[in-house]
C-alpha cells in the first residue's frame, strides 16, 4: 500500500462517520451524506497520490464530501435553507470544533438505535453508518447475502424517514427510555467482535463509541459500566489464544499479557458505573481481571454480584453464570443445584455453555468420566470450531 492510499485509508476509518453524521444533520438525506462521503475517499485515492497528502486529511475529505452535496443540491433545486445550513460547513482548516462534530455523531447514534427498528436493523445500521463496516462485511455477521442486507439497511433508512424519527439526542424521560436501546446495541456489536470468531474490529468499534457515549453523557453511570466491562473484558484479548489459535480458559491464559491500562481504566469506571446490569457484569469482570492468579480469584465475591444481577436481569443465561460463581465459591454441589434450577422449564436445553457448566462442575464434584461426556455434548452442539477444539481438549484431559 502506498503512503497516500494508507493515508486516505486511516483518515478515512476516523472521518467517514464524522463526515456522514454531520451531512445527515443538514440534508436529512442518508443516501446522500453517504454517497459523498464515498466520493471524497475516491476523490482522495485519486488526487493525493499526485498531490500530496493534505496536512489536514479529515479536513479535506469533509470539504470534498460537503462540496459534492452543495453540488447535488443545487443541481436537484432543493431549498434555499438546507443549502444556507450546509455552506455553514466551511473548510475545516484548522479542523472543527471537536464537539460540535462529535454531538453529531451522537444524534446519529441515536438515530440509527431508534425503537421504530428492530434490533436486527439497529445493530445493522449502526456498523454501516457509525461504524462505516462495508455492507460485504456486515451481511457475513448476520449470514445473509449481501444483497439481503442492502435492502434490510434501505428499509431501515425508510422507515426513520416515513417514521418521522428526529435527528437529536433526546432528552428527560425519552433519554431514560431510549439509553437502554443504545447500550444494548453497542453490547451486541462489542460481543460479535469479542466471540470466538467474532471479527475484532467489531469490538474495537464498540469501544470506541462507548468513550464516545461515556465522554458526552458523564453523568450516565450505565455508560460508564458498559464501557468498563468493554475495557476489562478486551484486556484479555491477546492472552484468549494459544500459539496455535487454541482458546484458553481464564485459569490457562498468561496473565503477563493482561492490558494493565485497559483493566485500570475499567476498575475507574466503575466508580461512576453505580449497580446497574452492566456495572454489575463490569464488576464481576474486575474481579477476574484484577485478581493476581486463578487461584487468587475472589469467587464469594463475584457470586455476590451475581446474586445481585439475577435480581436485576433474570435470564437463564445470567442463572447459569450464578451457577458456577456458586459453584466455585461454595462447592460444587451447591452449583449444580443452582444450575438445575436454571434449567428447569427447559430454557436451557441444548444450550452448550450449560452443557460446559455442568461438565466443568461434575468434574470439581469427581465424577470424571461423566464431566468428560458432557464436554463431549457440548462440543458437539456448540458451532464454532475454536469452541468446539476447547471442549474436546478438557474432555480428552478428563478421559486421559
Amino acid at each position: 500500500m502506498s503512503v497516500a492510499a494508507g493515508a486516505v485509508a486511516g483518515a478515512g476509518a476516523e472521518a467517514y462517520p464524522r463526515i456522514v453524521a454531520a451531512l445527515i444533520r443538514i440534508t436529512g438525506d442518508w443516501t446522500l451524506a453517504e454517497d459523498c462521503a464515498q466520493e471524497a475517499l475516491a476523490s482522495a485515492l485519486e488526487r493525493w497520490p499526485r498531490d500530496g497528502v493534505p496536512g489536514n486529511p479529515g479536513g479535506w475529505l469533509m470539504t470534498a464530501a460537503r462540496n459534492r452535496a452543495l453540488d447535488t443540491l443545487r443541481r436537484a433545486t432543493v431549498e434555499r435553507r438546507k443549502l444556507r445550513d450546509l455552506a455553514l460547513l466551511t473548510d475545516p482548516e484548522p479542523a472543527p470544533p471537536e464537539g460540535d462534530v462529535v454531538d453529531d455523531r451522537l444524534r446519529l447514534i441515536f438515530t440509527c438505535c431508534h425503537p421504530a427498528l428492530a434490533l436486527p436493523d439497529r445493530v445493522a445500521l449502526t456498523l454501516r453508518t457509525i461504524a462505516g463496516v462495508p455492507t460485504a462485511d456486515i451481511a457475513r455477521a448476520f449470514l445473509v447475502s449481501e444483497s439481503a442486507m442492502t435492502r434490510r439497511l434501505t428499509r431501515a433508512k425508510t422507515r426513520i424517514a416515513t417514521a418521522g424519527v428526529p435527528y437529536r439526542v433526546p432528552a428527560g424521560p425519552a433519554l431514560v427510555e431510549r439509553l437502554p436501546g443504545v447500550l444494548a446495541v453497542l453490547y451486541l456489536l462489542f460481543t460479535r467482535g469479542y466471540d470466538a470468531d467474532g471479527e475484532p474490529a467489531f469490538a474495537d468499534e464498540a469501544i470506541r463509541l462507548a468513550r464516545l457515549l461515556h465522554q458526552l453523557m458523564p453523568d450516565q453511570p450505565e455508560a460508564a459500566g458498559l464501557l468498563a466491562l468493554f475495557l476489562l473484558h478486551h484486556s484479555r484479548r491477546a492472552a484468549r489464544r494459544d500459539p496455535a489459535g487454541n482458546l484458553l480458559t481464564l485459569d490457562e491464559q498468561d496473565r503477563s499479557r493482561w492490558d494493565r491500562v485497559q483493566i485500570a481504566d475499567g476498575v475507574a469506571l466503575l466508580a461512576r458505573a453505580g449497580d446497574g446490569p452492566y456495572a454489575l457484569q463490569a464488576r464481576i469482570a474486575a474481579c477476574h481481571a484484577t485478581a493476581p492468579t486463578a487461584a487468587d480469584t475472589d469467587w464469594p465475591a463475584i457470586a455476590g454480584w451475581y446474586d445481585r444481577l439475577v435480581g436485576l436481569h433474570p435470564t437463564p443465561v445470567v442463572r447459569l453464570n450464578r451457577a458456577v460463581a456458586h459453584g466455585y465459591a461454595h462447592g460444587p454441589a451447591a452449583g449444580l443445584t443452582l444450575l438445575a434450577e436454571a434449567r428447569s422449564g427447559g430454557a436451557l436445553d441444548g444450550h452448550p455453555p450449560a452443557l460446559a457448566a455442568e461438565a466443568e462442575l461434575t468434574a470439581r464434584h469427581g465424577d470424571l468420566d461423566r464431566a468428560a461426556a458432557l464436554f463431549r455434548a457440548a462440543a458437539e452442539a456448540v458451532g464454532s470450531e475454536p469452541e468446539r477444539r476447547a471442549l474436546m481438549r478438557r474432555a480428552a484431559a478428563l478421559a486421559g
